[in-house]
């Protein structure tokens, strides 16, 4: 509860810095400076670039006359290119008979350009260049000379605190709403007893889709293949939602023998059958107000599936021996392996309990087709197993790693998680696990890529080193996919393009 609650402040933090930046007041300031310049300049137009970097272009933020036309200067060929690259002022009395973009301007602006003088917008923290002041005028006996030249620089120091200001309140709101993303993430998948790797795009799709619904009263079927985490998005749906504060029931309606299934959903009293030596509530009374969880529910008996029926839609039942009708409220997530139109079709499933049983349907894909969430699944599992073992197994060998990536796990996540138990089992502590200590089917699948390789010390290889390493393939693979171009590979990778600059750099990658 403590982290949850810690992610619910972070929350409201971010909501916060996010209501209380404002724009406006930076914009006013700077459109002060516009209309003050031309005058205390002496000049007919003054305008603000910024370096819209990416672009090749700077792009007129602010300027005299320019309230619908934007101009975008190239950083080659045009003086506010030249003031940028070089850092230096610039003055030109004969604008007219110099080549270059400002002939282009004119034509844009109407503008007839005989002087100008331009000035770096120096960042406050540093020499970068984050802009440029230009000024201009149409008269050629209106010339600049280096008394304009110094009073400007001396206001485009005062200016540049006002700009600087303004991207950094772009950029602070940027990261807050990409934290604020990541911040849901991990509220959302942070579940009783462990986290929801969703690392992969299929399951991040998952997540938000459990973000929708956990607060919404309809009924929601989970479909997936056994061991691909089930009731682990159901205990999401739960534990983000209103009833969090109210029972989670799980009920295995494949583990339920026919005889007792209708004691156990709707309870009985003492007396009502041989054995009932006294009463006992079902699992709908047992999860009032909370949510009752109905695991294999393609495997429910025919014989009971009318009584639940009339449960669900009256919201109401009565136990066996007793005809008193006991209200119920109860949300009802459930989830199978089978496809349950075909069950309706073959006739051992009853259509009317199969339109009523959702209204949402969640889908989670094998893990065979969520290869993202294989190491980060194996990671995590290692650090839980490690704990509860309590031993110090270092890590995986890359040998194993590799086969983990190529291996189908037919049995998905439970799978992994057993095989994951079994190498922590069978290695030292400080060493890595390696191939050669896999269960046989996975041997059996990596075997012709066996090298047979030796336990590797933990001073080589660190869980942290693992993370490394893992970071540094998916980065190569996301490059190599999208031919270098790191805007397309940072969307592969789910990080946004300066994270990915900055892992290149961290990592010292070449290619």
């Amino acid at each position: 509860m403590e982290v949850g609650n810690n992610l619910s402040s972070l929350r409201r933090r971010l909501v916060q810095v996010s209501g209380s930046w404002t724009m406006d007041d930076y914009n006013s300031l700077v459109t002060f400076y516009i209309r003050l310049l031309p005058k205390v300049m002496h000049v007919e137009r003054c305008t603000i670039f910024l370096n819209e970097i990416g672009t090749g272009s700077l792009i007129s933020m602010y300027g005299t006359g320019l309230e619908k036309n934007v101009i975008k200067a190239p950083l080659e060929g045009s003086i506010v290119g030249q003031v940028l690259a070089s850092g230096k002022s610039v003055i030109e009395n004969d604008l007219h008979t110099v080549a270059g973009y400002h002939l282009l301007a004119d034509e844009q602006t109407g503008f007839d350009s005989r002087n100008t003088l331009c000035t770096p917008i120096k960042g406050v923290t540093g020499n970068e260049v984050i802009g440029v002041i230009q000024l201009l005028n149409r008269q050629e006996k209106e010339c600049f000379d280096p008394n304009d030249q110094k009073d400007l620089e001396e206001i485009a120091g005062y200016l540049s605190i006002s700009i600087e200001s303004i991207l950094l309140n772009k950029k602070i709101l940027q990261i807050a709403d990409e934290f604020e993303t990541e911040v849901t993430r991990l509220e959302l998948s942070s579940v009783r007893g462990g986290r929801f790797i969703a690392e992969s795009p299929a399951m991040r799709a998952v997540l938000e889709l459990v973000w929708v619904v956990r607060n919404t009263p309809v009924n929601v079927l989970i479909q997936g293949e056994n061991g691909t985490g089930k009731e682990l998005v159901a205990r999401m749906i739960h534990d983000n939602g209103d009833r969090r504060d109210h029972p989670f029931v799980p009920v295995n309606c494949a583990c339920l023998p026919e005889a007792l299934v209708e004691s156990e959903f709707f309870g009985h009293e003492k007396g009502a059958f041989t054995g009932a030596n006294q009463s006992r509530k079902g699992r709908f009374e047992e999860a009032e107000g909370g949510s009752l969880f109905l695991d294999e529910i393609g495997e429910m008996a025919l014989m009971v599936q009318p009584k639940f029926l009339r449960a669900i839609q009256e919201q109401e039942g009565s136990r066996l021996g007793s005809n008193v009708l006991i209200p119920y409220d109860v949300r009802l997530i459930s989830a199978t392996n089978r496809n349950l139109a075909e069950e309706v079709e073959k006739g051992s499933f009853r259509k009317d309990l199969f339109f009523r049983l959702f209204s949402v349907e969640i889908e989670i894909p094998p893990l065979r087709e969520r290869r993202e969430d294989i190491l980060p699944l194996a990671l995590s599992f290692l650090e839980d197993t490690n704990r509860r073992f309590k031993k110090k197994v270092a890590g995986f060998s890359p040998q194993l790693l590799a086969l983990f990536e190529e291996y189908p796990w037919p049995g998905n996540v439970r799978q992994l998680l057993k095989e994951v138990e079994r190498l922590v089992a069978l290695t030292g502590d400080d060493f890595l696990m390696q191939v050669e200590t896999c269960s046989r089917e996975l041997r059996s699948f990596g075997a012709a890529g066996s090298t047979g390789e030796t336990q590797t010390p933990k001073d080589e290889y660190s869980l942290p080193d693992q993370v490394m390493s893992l970071e540094k393939r998916l980065i190569f693979k996301a490059l190599e996919e999208t031919k270098d171009n790191k805007t397309q590979a940072a969307k592969l990778l789910q990080i946004t393009r300066q994270g990915l600059l900055k892992k290149i750099k961290r990592y010292q990658l070449t290619f």
